[in-house]
């Protein structure tokens, strides 16, 4: 399955990056999935539905919280009406798999 939904927290980190955290689960599928076929950084290239937009990015390895890490821009929080602290239902497509 290359196709995830699931809640998450977004956190602000470095300032003004704003990320949501994949759970546990979700990250090992991701991991499985994408093994030997990640980007720089050990990225992985997705397409997210969070509220009402879609758009393309990737997922980042964070070795800290031992998961992968998804940005969130501000133009997608804004039209979701969403800030950091709120917890988000995330759908979330690999591209490439």
């Amino acid at each position: 399955m290359s196709e995830f939904t699931f809640d998450a927290p977004l956190f602000q980190e470095s300032g003004t990056w704003v990320f949501a955290a994949l759970p546990f689960d979700v990250a090992d599928d991701v991991d499985e999935l994408t093994s030997g076929r990640t980007g720089g950084f050990g990225s992985v290239r997705v397409e997210v539905t969070l509220g009402p937009t879609t758009w393309r990015t990737s997922l980042f390895p964070d070795k800290g919280r031992e998961t992968f890490v998804l940005p969130v821009k501000r133009a997608v929080r804004t039209a979701a009406g969403v800030q950091p602290g709120d917890t988000v239902r995330i759908a979330l497509r690999l591209l490439d798999v």
